[in-house]
């Protein structure tokens, strides 16, 4: 009788699996689990694919595994397809696709059982914090006070090493040891809370979708568009939705773009929801940190998991609900790196292949999901009006052609600004750009500031006293004068740094936070900042695209929106559809509590038909004006695009490849081939960028052309020579 055959997925850049004999003891694992194999001389993790009986190898030159890991598989039935399905639509290697699922440890070997060790405070340590003792150790304080409202994990990147040896010196400190089925996220609660917190009262239109919902079933595929206004209660129909599923014995994954930046929401859960068990993934925990939540969420122990992008893959028995929370949202596309994959769409297709419903959420849906709704993938339902008493603030355009502008503020903007504090209120001013300002420039011989390593200018942060380039980190002293001709040098435009800077000379006295990627780089600074907008110390808020993520301001009564019309005239096909999102994401933070809202954006460009049929008719009337130009010229929704992208030191070199890789093909039926050319910044941080677009009407069309077309473009003699990877379904055009 024939041996069982091993098909095993790697992690390597190859697109096939490998066949090994079971080890020497006879033990079969099941497919899913990890295993120990000889790589050439190497030891690699990999994941068995399927058990077959006959391979393309003679059996006598198949080597065996070293060793079967796994007892229990690290990758279920459905989540394996769900994986086999992202390698084959988004065309790369099994192996890393498998790899990216998986905690760094668990690629490496760790155990998928276990348990952590967490520090707590012992009854002396308790009695000394109560006793206000270690006033000359401020930091050893504040650690015994933080253990004594939450044992933390050891290994977590918010402990004070110091600070903690310090205190197990002393007695104060222990450590427990718990089983990661047990560990559950900090709750951010009221001490005493032991159940389920009831929410607020539903609106009319909350009830309607709510019901909808529930009558659909919870079994069965439903997947829903929650289009509803900012301020109109979409976290309230997550929750409830949620305590439905929970109490129903079922799991419930929530999706955000970003952790760090929707601190609000995950609050919401953990208030509302304090004696259940959940777990947090995201890129801010440390390895160990990461590798017990996902542990927890395996072993079934976390009912509630929150997550960004790569939560999508986490393993979650009798998972009932998947919510995706601002799906328009850029951060759920891994754009950079290897496996370039949609968690928003592989989420659809998780929950389709489960026969569970999903709630994509937004106030400003993606075209691809308002076309989906349209042609009846998704159901849309409506929050067309704020929750309480609040009203959607009033928009209005402010032409700077007409205006007297000083640092990127008018006068009209200043103006009211005065009058919004002097009522009481507080003020968002959005631009979307960091520094001081994008150009230093010379005022004899017009030298610019420029990256040495990329096609872009340098730019400057002033406080700092230095040059920055924010494509490839580039970052030198700010000259004094012109190196090239030794005359004066000035600042063009500006950035956040300057608008809080003149913001600060325009209103002395007035709290001014910034909320930025340069202030803000841990999200303890991100609630630093939100807290004091929150309590009013802040009184301006100056910001990024940062200030529109989900936070909640209700005394802010007055948004400025200072460069509207950086999206207007981009290259990028879909820059319109972000910077309407971005508009009415960030006016969406005004008049949320019972005061009115004011939006004023500048713009040179106040005809534009896209700002007029936004300011006129909101963003539907926006999204159809922009929806109907797509279609017109055959761009997404109502296309499928792939991008192969290139790079390499020669600046020929891209180009080459793409071209060799267009001539292996005459004229595929159904799919046009676009290019090659240059990138819009052709060359980024030393390296010569270029790309080739594969266009075609129909999906299956386009597939079944690259599925042909990429093992030829994988052997040609350049794709050793240089980086490329193909990018399906990209967001950006580079």
């Amino acid at each position: 009788m024939s041996e069982s055959i091993l098909r095993v997925a790697l992690d390597t850049p190859l697109r096939r699996c490998f066949d090994y004999l079971p080890a020497l003891d006879g033990t079969l694992p099941e497919i899913g689990a990890r295993v120990a194999v000889p790589f050439g001389r190497q030891r690699l993790i990999g994941i068995i694919v399927s058990i077959e009986t006959q391979s393309d190898r003679e059996t006598g030159k198949l080597k065996r595994i070293y060793e079967a890991i796994d007892e229990v598989p690290s990758f279920d039935h459905k989540l394996l397809e769900l994986l086999r399905w992202a390698a084959d639509y988004y065309h790369h290697p099994i192996g890393e696709v498998l790899a990216t699922a998986l905690p760094k440890l668990a690629r490496e070997g760790a155990a998928l059982r276990g348990s952590q060790r967490f520090w707590r405070p012992t009854a002396a340590g308790l009695e000394a914090a109560r006793a206000a003792e270690l006033r000359r150790a401020p930091k050893q304080r504040a650690l015994l006070e933080q253990l004594a409202r939450e044992p933390l994990a050891d290994g977590g990147s918010d402990i004070d090493r110091a600070a903690l040896r310090a205190l197990i010196k002393r007695g104060w400190v222990e450590a427990e040891q718990r089983s990661c089925s047990s560990i559950v996220a900090p709750a951010t609660v009221d001490a005493g809370q032991t159940s389920e917190v009831s929410g607020p009262a539903l609106s009319a239109d909350q009830s309607a979708a709510l019901e909808t919902m529930i009558a659909a079933g919870d079994h069965g595929f439903h997947a829903w568009l929650l289009h509803g206004i900012t301020g109109s209660g979409k976290t309230e129909v997550y929750l409830r939705l949620t305590a439905r599923q929970l109490a129903a014995g079922r799991r419930v994954l929530v999706l955000v773009p970003e952790i760090g930046l929707t601190p609000q929401l995950v609050a919401r859960f953990a208030q509302r929801f304090p004696m259940t068990p959940r777990a947090v993934l995201h890129s801010g925990l440390t390895d160990s940190e990461r590798l017990n939540a996902w542990r927890a969420a395996h072993e079934g122990g976390a009912a509630l998991i929150l997550g960004t992008r790569s939560a999508v893959f986490a393993p979650i028995p009798a998972l009932g609900l998947i919510i995706v929370d601002e799906e328009h949202d850029a951060s759920f596309k891994q754009q950079e790196g290897g496996f370039r994959y949609s968690a928003r769409d592989l989420a659809l297709v998780r929950a389709s292949q489960l026969a569970i419903p999903i709630v994509l959420g937004s106030a400003t849906p993606s075209f691809e999901s308002l076309h989906n709704a349209a042609t009846g993938r998704l159901t849309r339902l409506i929050l067309p009006r704020r929750a309480a008493t609040a009203t959607p603030p009033t928009l209005r355009l402010l032409d700077l052609r007409e205006e007297h502008v000083h640092a990127g503020l008018s006068t009209t903007a200043v103006t009211r600004i005065e009058q919004h504090l002097a009522a009481g209120n507080q003020v968002l001013v959005y631009i979307n750009r960091r520094g001081y300002a994008p150009t230093l420039a010379c005022t004899a011989c017009g030298w610019v500031a420029p990256c040495l390593s990329c096609d872009a200018r340098l730019t400057v942060y002033r406080q700092a006293a230095r040059l920055r380039c924010h494509h490839c980190g580039a970052d030198r002293e700010l000259p004094r004068q012109c190196p090239q001709c030794g005359y004066a040098v000035r600042t063009v435009g500006q950035g956040t740094e300057r608008v809080e800077e003149t913001l600060t000379e325009t209103f002395p006295g007035v709290g001014i936070a910034r909320l930025d990627r340069d202030v803000v780089r841990r999200s303890e600074q991100l609630e630093s900042v939100v807290a004091s907008v929150a309590s009013g110390a802040a009184r301006i808020l100056v910001g990024t695209q940062m200030v529109a993520k989900g936070h909640d301001f209700p005394d802010v009564t007055l948004v400025i929106v200072l460069n509207a019309d950086q999206g207007l005239f981009n290259t990028d096909f879909r820059a319109a559809e972000r910077l309407a999102q971005t508009i009415v994401q960030v006016a969406g933070r005004a008049g949320r509590g019972e005061r009115a809202g004011e939006v004023l954006i500048q713009t040179e460009y106040p005809e534009h038909p896209l700002l007029q049929s936004l300011l006129n008719g909101g963003y539907d009337s926006f999204a159809a004006t922009a929806l109907e130009e797509r279609r017109a010229a055959s761009w997404p929704p109502y296309a499928r695009l792939a991008a192969l992208r290139a790079s390499g030191t020669d600046p020929e070199a891209a180009h080459d490849f793409l071209e060799a890789a267009r001539r292996l093909t005459e004229r595929p039926s159904g799919v046009r081939l676009l290019g090659p050319a240059p990138a819009a910044m052709a060359r980024r941080a030393g390296r010569y960028h270029a790309q080739l677009l594969l266009e075609s009407t129909e999906r299956h069309l386009l597939h079944r052309f690259i599925d042909r077309w990429l093992p030829e473009v994988e052997r040609l003699p350049q794709a050793r020579r240089i980086r490329w990877a193909l990018d399906v379904d990209p967001l950006e055009l580079f």
